[in-house]
């Protein structure tokens, strides 16, 4: 790698940690639906475990949560207090801001008005979207995957009716959280996943323009994944078809960064944007992890991983 002034470099331009699926609660080992162990105790050891590594670095610029903190079977009297619990430990952090999303567990245990104030994330009307920027050359945008979803709004809320006309349009099943008789991507339509509305889409074509004008490059953060080829087809964002379009449309953004599907994933698209699911932290047997961090060059971005998440180093393609 050469710098702009002709000088070879390998130190990055900054860099942060990062972890996924937490999904903490005080109850007692159990199972996926698929059969795969769930440590619900153990996984906010591996979450403080992260923190410590995370500080014993003392270079990482900021933290990315990408989200369900905590988890669906968390008995909603401690919903409140199991949140608050997580939320301190990634508090704990002393390098910088911890920037969150929100999963479909998170809106199991409590609703949008009460959620995002724990988390710090700054609303207007319960939105979960936002961007910033931590060094001029980059822009992380952090997707609200449950915009339009059936979970976390009022039931009567005009994005409730919309998520629930969607499902019963795409989804035949009498249980909307089964993907049953749906083949392929298809199977995406199921009430644990979410998609876009249209005012976040329009928002992400302005912040993408923006960036482009500021020669930025673009990071693109998401609970839910955006691309076929790195997750399970049940774990789609409903519409990510139409937020690729939108990011395909520029040349900015570099990669896609997801959660949700616990088995973890990657993939590079036809754009020569690449795509990396993260491996839970739930389903870490006990004394082993799934966190990481990752350094942000100007030519790459190097995920070092430990033990459960995979490292990996994702070149930008030069016609991305």
């Amino acid at each position: 790698m050469v710098s702009s002034n002709g000088q070879a470099t390998t130190q990055p331009r900054f860099s942060f940690g990062l972890i996924s699926d937490v999904q903490y609660a005080d109850i007692s080992d159990g199972r996926s639906f698929h059969g795969v162990p769930r440590y619900y105790r153990h996984s906010i050891l591996v979450l403080q475990r992260a923190v410590k590594e995370w500080n014993t670095h003392q270079k990482h610029m900021f933290v990315l949560n990408f989200g369900d903190i905590v988890d669906g079977f968390c008995p909603k009297d401690q919903s409140l207090g199991a949140v608050q619990k997580v939320v301190d430990e990634f508090e704990k952090f002393k390098g910088g801001p911890v920037y969150h999303m929100i999963g479909n567990h998170c809106l199991y245990n409590l609703p949008r008005s009460q959620l995002l104030p724990l988390l710090k994330i700054q609303s207007l009307d319960g939105r979960a979207y936002y961007d910033f920027s931590p060094v001029p050359e980059y822009r992380f945008v952090v997707l609200d995957a449950y915009d339009i979803s059936a979970i976390g709004w009022p039931q009567d809320h005009p994005k409730t009716l919309e998520a629930m006309k969607i499902l019963g349009e795409m989804n035949p099943n009498e249980d909307k959280n089964s993907p049953d008789n749906l083949e392929g991507p298809e199977r995406r339509f199921v009430m644990f996943n979410g998609g876009l509305g249209k005012e976040q889409i329009e928002w992400l074509d302005g912040v993408l323009l923006d960036a482009t004008i500021l020669n930025q490059k673009v990071i693109v953060c998401c609970h839910l994944p955006l691309d076929p080829g790195a997750a399970s087809k049940a774990t789609l964002l409903w519409n990510y078809d139409e937020v690729m379009n939108v990011i395909h449309r520029y040349n900015c953004v570099k990669a896609c960064l997801a959660g949700h599907d616990h088995k973890g994933g990657y993939s590079i698209d036809s754009h020569g944007i690449h795509h990396r699911v993260f491996e839970a932290a739930l389903e870490c047997p006990p004394a082993t992890n799934a966190f990481g961090y990752i350094d942000v060059y100007d030519d790459r971005l190097s995920l070092i991983g430990t033990d459960r998440m995979e490292s990996t180093d994702m070149h930008f393609s030069p016609s991305s």
